[in-house]
């Protein structure tokens, strides 16, 4: 079995916050690779787009995850779906997707196992919580365990469940793929191949998840996804505690940070290289590499790599874009922010301000 991880447009969705977004201070993309390594697969395609250098940079070769990762490069003008592309790389073997603007912390491994299991069905799709689907596909499971019906709107009380993003497929999609066509926007859909499939008398099951998963398509999402990973934190301190300082629960110092005068409550990640001086960090917060917190007090938040913060909070809720400078304004009544990134920045203002 091989696998195949869908990023950027890739998919079915919408390129999530950006694909150099990390969540507890890894990239996004790292944690549908650990799924698969935890599922035994070990030959994974990885569907990128012309933005690829965040995911090439964080995955390489694979090597570090214990895996084999080929790039399937799709072009811009060609919207749609990633099996189409990868049909080379995954020949006619039985093969894992994951959409890699999703997190599926548990489950994989068992929707794996399910499809192993099964010696008649033809897929096996990862069901959800509705209230989790946001405007994505939703489905309809009969009283057997079999994915019946999808549809994009949440209007028909019958369909119940959220597609979360994670399947096992047979070279059966394949035809699928091609006899559903492309849509009205020329793209490929794979809810359109499932959804043939069905109607062409193929098994299709439902697999209920039963651990964490969220789509990471907004900031709230990303920010919840933030929280869950860092409750999993092991607390680690590699990195200079001053005595003023104080930790509370579970907090990682990384090598090479300095925390000076503050006060980090945990859960919390004190990244690479970064440099905490009089300020309250926390808790579910992660500050990424060689950021500089000056005089702030910062909670539930995201702060990625290179960023500075001076005088500022307290800043609540936000993901503060990779290289941003926030401070204070003349009056001190607002975040005045230089970002280089193209990564949203929201603050507790409620404002959205780009330099």
């Amino acid at each position: 079995m091989k696998a195949l991880v869908l990023t950027g447009r890739t998919g079915t969705m919408s390129r999530p916050c950006g694909d150099g977004v990390h969540v507890a201070n890894r990239p996004v993309v790292s944690y549908a690779l650990e799924a698969v390594k935890k599922s035994g697969i070990s030959e994974v395609g990885i569907v990128v787009d012309r933005h690829d250098d965040p995911i090439r940079k964080a995955v390489g070769t694979g090597a570090a995850f214990g895996l084999d990762v080929t790039y399937i490069r799709q072009d811009a003008s060609l919207l749609g779906l990633g099996i189409l592309l990868a049909r080379d790389f995954l020949d006619e073997d039985d093969f894992l997707v994951l959409h890699g603007g999703e997190v599926v912390l548990d489950d994989v491994p068992s929707l794996v196992a399910e499809y192993r299991r099964s010696d008649r069905a033809e897929a096996v799709a990862m069901v959800g919580e509705l209230a989790k689907a946001g405007s994505g596909p939703v489905a309809l499971v009969d009283e057997h365990g079999h994915l019946v019906g999808i549809t994009e709107g949440h209007g028909h009380s019958a369909f119940d469940r959220a597609l979360v993003g994670a399947y096992v497929f047979s070279p059966a999609i394949h035809q699928a793929v091609m006899s559903a066509g492309p849509t009205w926007y020329g793209g490929y859909a794979l809810t359109d191949a499932v959804t043939w499939m069905i109607s062409h008398g193929a098994t299709v099951l439902a697999y209920s998840a039963r651990g964490y998963w969220n789509t990471v398509g907004c900031v709230d999402n990303v920010l919840d996804c933030n929280r869950e990973l860092l409750r999993r934190l092991d607390p680690l301190v590699l990195g200079e505690v001053d005595d003023d300082s104080e930790l509370i629960g579970p907090v990682l110092v990384d090598a090479g940070s300095t925390v000076r005068g503050s006060r980090v409550v945990g859960p919390a990640i004190i990244g690479v290289g970064t440099s905490v001086s009089g300020s309250t960090i926390g808790p579910h917060t992660s500050l990424g590499p060689d950021c500089q917190v000056q005089d702030s007090t910062v909670e539930d938040s995201i702060v990625l790599e290179g960023a500075t913060l001076h005088g500022v909070g307290p800043v609540r809720g936000s993901l503060i874009g990779r290289d941003a400078h926030v401070g204070t304004g003349p009056a001190g009544s607002r975040l005045v922010v230089a970002d280089r990134s193209r990564i949203l920045l929201t603050a507790a203002t409620g404002e959205e301000t780009r330099g």
